[in-house]
């Protein structure tokens, strides 16, 4: 028992000592580290942290080191005091080459470290604050930039870890320089102050969008894109409430866009309601970006919300680049990884061709235009697709919907979608093909100027854009607002774009109760471009084609053609002016307007007689156009219109070079009629300034003729004015068979091959006049105009 006790006593003795010891030690480590001057371990950590990055390090100002009791910790826990660490004017060195001197500066930086945790070798800090941070990136045209570091390598892992729980920082700055991408922006970013929900940022960004919507595009424009918004989202709200929870990426974003158009987010029984992200820092930007101005604002999440992978992080943006706005609303999941976004996208701008200085998509000229959706993207390795799914807008006067998906790949990204107009306005189409006005083309910054007196669009194509991406997509115009003279009533097209290679398969129109539908392959892979042009007109009604006509609105009968053409130029202009191929065009079962045949052929008796009394319609037995097209010319072989009161033929050319037309109208009666001043017509002068009028001279030769006649003999001087009938009429059978042939046209760049005129022999028996085409077998390739 005494050896027990003396041995108890001894070693209580040891723990007694041992505690003293340490008590001593710890003691003496408090008053060490509280009165040690820390800046004489700058040099040391200095270099050690140099090693590390392989960059100059430096703190510069004063390195400190104090203790205070923890925040937030309870029981024993909160007696344990936690050092502070605190380090004044802080470094980091650029490389030799960079623009700047340092890669980063700060003014201050502090955080404390739990003690406890670091016996399990966890470094643990609450939070670090950062005073004034400022970080400049800079990337040269040859790949080097100064962000990627050169880290020390480690043999072995490290058995410590780090967790850090928050970061709090005064207002930051950081400069972007990239040569590679032309930009060079200042960022300046700061706290918000407080948490604001997704919801009320939606919400103030949709206010700021439509405002600027108007300033675009025109209040009624903007005010016609809110409603088509509304109804949108109304439908997509009632689709939401049916249909199984979206993920949580989407499900804020959702949630908040019901919000703001007046719906209700329905959340299913059983379920725990979404947490809604919230905008913790701001920032603004200035500068430019492939050499356009920059500038605008926008919020995100907190920093440490970038290392929760299953919570949404929040992004705002509202960024103006040259004349294109930008504005987002919405969430980022897994933001370290960039697994995927879901945003609300406003864009607005003057013309949807400047997108591509941006974003590097080819899209066509058009009028200003605004634009409300949701954008969804998945990042992936072999392709990050993007979806701007169920967006609305207003191009110029008309609508715009539907859904366009980008997707990054090799060796070019592609752009795929559907759209439909439901009201488009015809007159927006003209800057597609660089039709539109002098003042139109200046407003969206092309310095192409329309010479005076020409019709046709000399504006170059970009075909340089066309091998930048590839295009799948289809486009649908419901209803067609124009002038009422202009007999076209839809409008669809498949656009395809491959490696350089424009297509349009086809380009249809809704003419005169038929269709207008075309082929074309525009090859812009070499220089100049070569184009292929195949049409065929099916159907179009007579009395359609003129419906401000009145005398043409009893007229029946149909027009079908078809045309195949070949050319090589880098615009419209320059493809008409090489144009080679054929056209044809012929009228099937048709009647029309005596009045308008009478008015052809200047038979002054008659119109006034058909004014007054009315007027009595006449058979066409057939009509028919053949064009050779020879280098931007159109010669007729055979243009000729026979009925069963006149026969007509007209020859000429129409030169696509010039825009000029030289064209003679023959009309010869069939019948015997008296007080007649039948004489040729001409039309001439420039597609932009056309002429249509007699031929003075053959018009002047019968009045000298009449003038001198009635001197000898008062009834003498009728006998010009008599026009005996010449009795026959058109081959039709023959014609009609030959226009059924299938035109042709030459490789681009090569010249029309010259064809003998179809030789318009009168037929012998005025019964032959009669339709024969009915009874015509057409030849292999022939056109089937009725049956198409």
């Amino acid at each position: 028992m005494a050896v027990s006790r003396a041995c108890v006593k001894k070693a209580g003795k040891i723990i007694g000592w041992f505690a003293v010891v340490l008590a001593v030690l710890l003691a003496t480590l408090t008053v060490f580290v509280l009165t040690f001057n820390w800046n004489h371990a700058r040099p040391w950590i200095n270099d050690k942290v140099s090693q590390a990055i392989g960059r100059p390090f430096a703190i510069e100002g004063d390195l400190k080191i104090g203790w205070h009791h923890p925040a937030g910790e309870s029981g024993w826990q909160a007696w344990v005091p936690w050092p502070r660490f605190s380090a004044e004017t802080i470094t980091v060195a650029n490389p030799d080459w960079a623009r700047d001197k340092h890669f980063a500066t700060l003014e201050q930086i502090y955080f404390d470290v739990k003690v406890l945790p670091l016996l399990a070798r966890d470094i643990v800090i609450p939070a670090i604050n950062l005073v004034n941070p400022s970080v400049d990136l800079e990337r040269l045209a040859d790949g080097r930039n100064n962000w990627t570091f050169k880290l020390a390598s480690s043999s072995e892992p490290s058995s410590w870890t780090l967790q850090l729980h928050d970061i709090a920082f005064a207002k930051g700055h950081v400069k972007y320089s990239d040569q590679k991408s032309k930009t060079d922006v200042e960022v300046v970013v700061d706290t918000l102050g407080q948490p604001v929900p997704l919801g009320e940022v939606m919400k103030a960004q949709e206010t700021a969008s439509r405002k600027e919507s108007a300033q675009v595009v025109g209040k009624q424009a903007a005010k016609r894109l809110a409603a088509q918004v509304e109804t949108a989202s109304v439908a997509a709200a009632s689709a939401a409430s049916t249909a199984s929870a979206p993920a949580d990426a989407s499900a804020a974003l959702a949630v908040s866009t019901a919000s703001v158009s007046g719906t209700h987010a329905v959340t299913k029984p059983g379920r725990p309601e979404k947490t809604v992200p919230t905008y913790a820092i701001g920032w603004t930007v200035k500068g430019s970006y492939n050499h356009q101005a920059v500038s605008g604002k926008g919020a995100v999440g907190g920093v440490l919300a970038l290392q929760d992978a299953k919570r949404p992080f929040p992004l705002q943006a509202d960024v103006k680049a040259g004349d294109l706005h930008v504005a987002l609303v919405g969430t980022l999941t897994d933001p370290v990884n960039l697994g995927a976004i879901d945003l609300r996208l406003w864009l607005q701008g003057v013309s949807m061709a400047h997108l591509y200085a941006l974003t590097g998509v080819t899209l066509p000229d058009t009028p200003p235009y605004a634009t409300d959706g949701r954008l969804i993207g998945q990042f992936k390795r072999g392709g990050s697709v993007f979806r701007y799914e169920n967006f609305t807008g207003r191009v110029g006067g008309s609508d715009l919907n539907g859904t366009l998906t980008y997707t990054a790949r090799k060796p070019r990204p592609s752009l795929q979608g559907e759209l439909v107009s439901n009201v488009l306005q015809f007159s927006d189409l003209a800057p597609l093909i660089g039709a539109d006005s002098n003042a139109s083309k200046a407003k969206r910054g092309d310095t192409t100027r329309q010479p005076t007196g020409r019709v046709l669009p000399v504006e170059a194509f970009r075909t340089e854009r066309w091998k930048a991406i590839d295009a799948d997509v289809k486009f649908t115009g419901r209803r067609l607002i124009k002038d009422p003279s202009l007999p076209i009533t839809n409008l669809y097209t498949h656009v395809v774009m491959n490696n350089g290679v424009l297509s349009f398969e086809p380009l249809s129109f809704g003419v005169a109760g038929g269709t207008l539908t075309s082929t074309i392959h525009l090859d812009g892979s070499a220089t100049p471009l070569k184009g292929r042009f195949s049409t065929s007109a099916r159907h179009l009604k007579l009395k359609q084609l003129l419906p401000d006509v009145k005398t043409m609105q009893t007229a029946l009968g149909e027009i079908n053609g078809d045309a195949a053409l070949s050319a090589t130029g880098n615009s419209p202009a320059a493809l008409a002016a090489t144009a080679n191929g054929e056209i044809k065009a012929v009228v099937i079962d048709g009647t029309v307007s005596r009045l308008i045949m009478e008015a052809a052929g200047l038979n002054v008796a008659n119109v006034v007689y058909e004014k007054l009394f009315g007027a009595r319609d006449v058979k066409i037995n057939c009509a028919a156009a053949d064009f050779v097209a020879t280098n931007g010319v159109l010669d007729s072989r055979v243009f000729a219109l026979d009925t069963a009161d006149a026969v007509i033929n007209i020859d000429g050319h129409v030169n696509l070079r010039d825009e000029s037309m030289d064209l003679g109208i023959h009309p010869h009666t069939k019948g015997f009629r008296v007080f007649s001043l039948r004489s040729p017509l001409y039309v001439k002068g420039t597609f932009k300034d056309p002429h249509v009028g007699v031929d003075a001279g053959a018009l002047m030769l019968r009045g000298g003729a009449m003038i001198g006649l009635g001197l000898i003999n008062p009834f003498a001087a009728l006998i010009p004015l008599i026009a005996p009938s010449n009795n026959q009429p058109l081959p039709c059978a023959a014609l009609m068979s030959e226009m059924r042939t299938k035109p042709g046209a030459p490789p681009p760049g090569q010249k029309q091959k010259s064809r003998a005129p179809l030789p318009l022999k009168p037929v012998p028996d005025a019964a032959a006049s009669k339709p024969a085409a009915r009874n015509i077998q057409p030849p292999a390739n022939a056109v089937d105009y009725r049956g198409s």
